[in-house]
């Protein structure tokens, strides 16, 4: 048995490359114009994924996501006891990520708010706190005004956050079930990879495809601490906990339940 010690530190590291990959994309693109289009993000972040599951995956399990953990704890595929453990490792690494983007494309983001004439911390500068965390609808990065706030409210930003959830536990749970002749063996990172991209590609015009409680939470706190202020916080009020947090909760187990029904 692999120590406690061990996986919380391939968990931390495994988390870490995953949002550095995928923070360090959307800041390419909203702060130096790097991609054209949705799915050269959402490709990044499935790279970012598949590097993650193989280079950490031997180690802990390569979970990456608190929803996860938790529906694998449910499931009783992972020890209640460890849960407490592997999401801190996540959150760790998240905000460690998230420091790192910052870091490095900080000169760039300041000329981007400098000539698009944004403030950081003042209403409006969601346009570059989404590099962070996620909003609904997504700023693209831009100022959203009120009036484009009624093309994605909150109870659609929810759902897709809970679909998207369950649909990628689902890849996750079934992609690893030892009944699965189907399953992908050893290229299954690379598949939950190409499933996270496509997922991004459907889920993002809607609330920019979080599905990771990690992911959005600890680069959202990173963001306020850098000069956001309330702004990650208050864009979407109580939607930060709702939609990014309580819904990927919610959607994982859902997924895992399906596909436990699917083979038991």
């Amino acid at each position: 048995m692999i120590s406690l010690r061990r996986r919380f530190f391939a968990e931390a590291l495994g988390t870490f490359i995953l949002v550095l990959f995928g923070l360090g994309s959307v800041a390419a693109a909203v702060a130096m114009g790097a991609f054209q289009g949705l799915f050269q993000v959402a490709a990044v972040w499935g790279l970012g994924l598949t590097v993650a599951i193989y280079t950490t995956g031997a180690v802990s399990g390569a979970h990456l996501n608190p929803s996860i953990t938790i529906a694998l704890a449910l499931f009783k595929k992972t020890p209640w006891k460890d849960v407490p453990a592997y999401i801190a490792a996540q959150f760790l690494g998240a905000f460690a990520a998230a420091a790192m983007v910052f870091l490095l494309f900080a000169p760039a983001l300041t000329k981007y708010e400098a000539e698009n004439g944004i403030t950081r911390g003042a209403p409006g500068s969601e346009a570059t706190a989404m590099i962070f965390g996620e909003f609904y609808p997504p700023p693209g990065g831009l100022p959203v005004e009120e009036s484009q706030r009624v093309r994605v409210p909150w109870a659609q930003a929810f759902a897709a956050e809970l679909l998207g959830t369950a649909l990628l536990a689902m890849v996750v749970f079934g992609y690893t079930e030892k009944r699965n002749a189907a399953a992908p063996g050893a290229l299954t990172p690379i598949a939950i990879g190409a499933a996270l991209t496509v997922l991004i590609c459907l889920f993002a015009p809607l609330s920019m495809a979080g599905f990771n409680p990690a992911r959005d939470l600890a680069p959202r706190i990173f963001a306020t601490l850098a000069g956001w202020g309330a702004v990650p916080f208050s864009f979407n009020g109580s939607g930060w906990l709702t939609v990014y947090v309580i819904a990927p909760i919610l959607g994982a187990p859902l997924g895992g339940l399906v596909v436990r029904i699917l083979w038991k």
